[in-house]
């Protein structure tokens, strides 16, 4: 972490990034499992490479949703949910016409076939009818516009759809009772258990305590579209695809956590992280597939999540095999990441530099 903390800056004011940028590693801190923690760095700046506050709240955009597939899949784990059940035996009461033939794991590998809400037409400001607040229709997720009519048969090629999270979110209450806010926010902060356990509820978590889904009623690091402010949203009607909030550092060590198996077995992170070749290496919630990353050896597995609600854009990374993360935020809605597959770009460097920086000279 001490190279990437030397070099991220260097890096951020290149690219002329604004936003923050972090980076986690898991420390074994006795030299027996169970035993270490996450060591974070993170790093705030303006286009013009002015130094802020790092710390603040961000919106998490769609990385909303690979939080919500990790709590499906701590109830797959606990046997209450089969991924390969229709919806509808966990939720009888979803009018769509495919509730009855989608199952839970095309939901979270978005291939529902279910309605789009960024498909609605938008208003002056450019914005989706659906997130705004004056929106006149439904937001029910079993009733309302994520049950209308399908845009395609289940079980087909993916297609990216906030729907599919929405209604997950709903699976979610009702297998547990309790609603999918309170469970990011609560089982996030859940354990950091003995990696060989069993039991991933074991122990009190510390280090995250900001998750949440219902933020200051001011934007706490609002984005800019065109260079000029975005237009207004609804941040709450993204649900569970897009609506949680939280820093940058509990962002990584919610990655390092579910890394070393805190959140779910073995097992389950199988499911979670099975990227499929045929669907782009799209998993559950997020793509999980292998890249070559500068000054590396060999190629890595790279876990890759990526959100975007108006100005504000996020990329979140994990390298599962060495146990780090990396995470960026920014408030410039035309910020250029790149692509790591391509070997170029910001994230690519960022990946490298906490992956394999450079030796000493």
């Amino acid at each position: 972490m001490l190279a990437f903390m030397k070099g991220q800056r260097a890096l951020m004011k290149q690219a002329g990034f604004s936003g923050e940028a972090g980076a986690a590693h898991y420390v074994n801190l006795r030299g027996y499992p169970g035993s270490g923690s996450p060591m974070s760095v993170m790093a705030a700046q303006d286009a013009t490479g002015k130094v802020l506050q790092a710390g603040r709240l961000w919106r998490w955009a769609s990385v909303t949703k690979q939080v919500t597939a990790v709590l499906v899949m701590q109830e797959v784990a606990a046997k209450r949910i089969d991924l390969d059940q229709p919806v509808a035996k966990y939720l009888p009461a979803f009018q769509s016409p495919n509730a009855r033939r989608v199952t839970v794991r095309q939901l979270l590998r978005h291939q529902s076939g279910l309605p789009n809400p960024d498909d609605t037409p938008a208003n002056a400001d450019g914005v989706p009818s659906y997130y705004a607040a004056d929106f006149s229709g439904s937001r029910d997720p079993l009733t309302g516009y994520c049950a209308g009519e399908p845009k395609a048969k289940p079980g087909g090629n993916w297609s990216y759809n906030n729907c599919d999270y929405i209604v997950a979110g709903a699976l979610l209450e009702a297998v547990t009772g309790k609603t999918w806010q309170e469970l990011a926010s609560t089982r996030t902060r859940r354990t950091f258990a003995n990696r060989n356990s069993t039991s991933p509820f074991t122990a009190p978590l510390l280090g995250i305590d900001s998750v949440t889904a219902t933020p200051t009623a001011v934007e706490p690091w609002p984005g800019f579209v065109g260079g000029k402010p975005e237009a207004k949203r609804d941040i709450a009607s993204y649900g569970a695809a897009g609506g949680l909030y939280g820093t940058i550092g509990d962002l990584l060590w919610f990655d390092i956590y579910l890394a070393t198996g805190a959140y779910l077995p073995q097992a389950a992170m199988k499911q979670l992280w099975d990227g499929r070749p045929d669907l782009g290496f799209l998993a559950l919630g997020q793509w999980s597939f292998s890249a070559k990353l500068k000054g590396c050896q060999e190629p890595m597995r790279i876990i890759e999540r990526r959100g975007s609600i108006g100005g504000v854009q996020v990329r979140n990374f994990i390298l599962p095999e060495p146990e780090i993360a990396v995470a960026l935020f920014t408030d410039q809605a035309e910020f250029d990441f790149g692509e790591i597959w391509q070997g170029a770009g910001f994230s690519y460097d960022m990946l490298s530099l906490a992956a394999c920086p450079p030796e000493k000279p």
